[in-house]
């Protein structure tokens, strides 16, 4: 077994709308980024690519590369995903906290753990997603950002 934790932060560009694990909130705007601006499919692909010793997401997919301005993270999680399934590894759970004072997330997890369980080949018994605040405490607790921790268990398959 090989853990990983993987972490991203962005603020909130006002351009678009949010993005969090491939489920748009339309009352939040987007977040700055070269991609779409998910930062929880960020924090999973550092994570699993940390447990998996096969570099970060910026190694991966570069934000100085046109061929990924505003791309679908979901799509870079499943190519990550894929490389870590080739290197022998399957998923054991994994485990995410967004950690924002906008939006809510509670009714969207589900939706969001669905979705990750199928970007990563998994059950959606092995995800877990859970919102948290910053209660008023730096930039992400004066509601100016968002940031995501994550942390991964990868089976070896071989």
């Amino acid at each position: 077994m090989r853990i990983g934790h993987g972490y991203d932060s962005h603020v909130f560009s006002g351009d678009g709308s949010l993005v969090l694990g491939g489920v748009v909130f339309g009352d939040c705007p987007a977040l700055k980024a070269h991609s779409d601006g998910d930062a929880l499919a960020h924090a999973v692909i550092d994570a699993i690519l940390g447990a998996a010793a096969l570099g970060d997401v910026g190694s991966l997919f570069p934000d100085t590369d046109p061929r990924f301005a505003g791309a679908d993270s979901m799509e870079l999680l499943r190519s990550a995903a894929s490389k870590v399934f080739a290197a022998g590894y399957s998923l054991g759970n994994l485990d995410v906290t967004v950690v924002c004072e906008r939006p809510r997330l509670r009714g969207r997890v589900p939706a969001i753990r669905e979705r990750l369980a199928a970007a990563l080949s998994s059950d959606v018994s092995r995800v877990s997603v859970k919102g948290k605040t910053n209660e008023g405490m730096d930039a992400v607790g004066e509601g100016r950002g968002i940031a995501v921790h994550a942390v991964a268990l990868l089976e070896e398959t071989r």
